[in-house]
């Protein structure tokens, strides 16, 4: 990972990480903060985990940043945002966290998909997902820049 940034500032990394968290917080104190987010990620105490997850906005929403809206991409089918607005708050009420995933430009039918396949696995397997896609959207983030 010899690309990574050495230092970033808060903003810098709440710009990656979809929002200002304690985890983004403490990571711009660090070296290598790219490097070192998944580690640092599974150090934080659950609650901090999800903060951290939760700054992300849901698939699908009306509502997105810049960079998230042209990663999700639009003119999708009103059936399926309707089909991801329902999965998202299922997921929601299981797990209690956002549903988190890397698009990587894959479209909403697709994503749908994912979200069903991921909603019968458990909270604890979600969770280390949902960090493990955290960390995914903001290293592309950082390369596509």
């Amino acid at each position: 990972m010899h690309d990574l940034p050495g230092k970033l500032t808060v903003e810098e990394l709440a710009a990656l990480f979809e929002g200002r968290s304690r985890f983004v917080e403490r990571l711009a104190d660090w070296e290598n903060p790219l490097g070192q987010a998944r580690a640092a990620l599974r150090r934080l105490p659950e609650e901090q985990q999800v903060e951290a997850v939760n700054t992300h906005p849901r698939i699908g929403a009306p509502r997105l940043s810049a960079v998230s809206a042209k990663e999700q991409g639009s003119g999708d089918d009103p059936a399926v945002l309707e089909q991801l607005a329902l999965l998202n708050r299922a997921y929601e009420e299981k797990f209690g966290f956002r549903f988190l995933v890397f698009v990587n430009r894959r479209s909403k039918v697709e994503i749908l998909e994912v979200l069903r396949r991921r909603i019968v696995r458990s909270r604890a397997t979600e969770l280390e997902t949902a960090l493990d896609e955290l960390v995914a959207i903001a290293l592309d983030r950082y390369r596509s820049r």
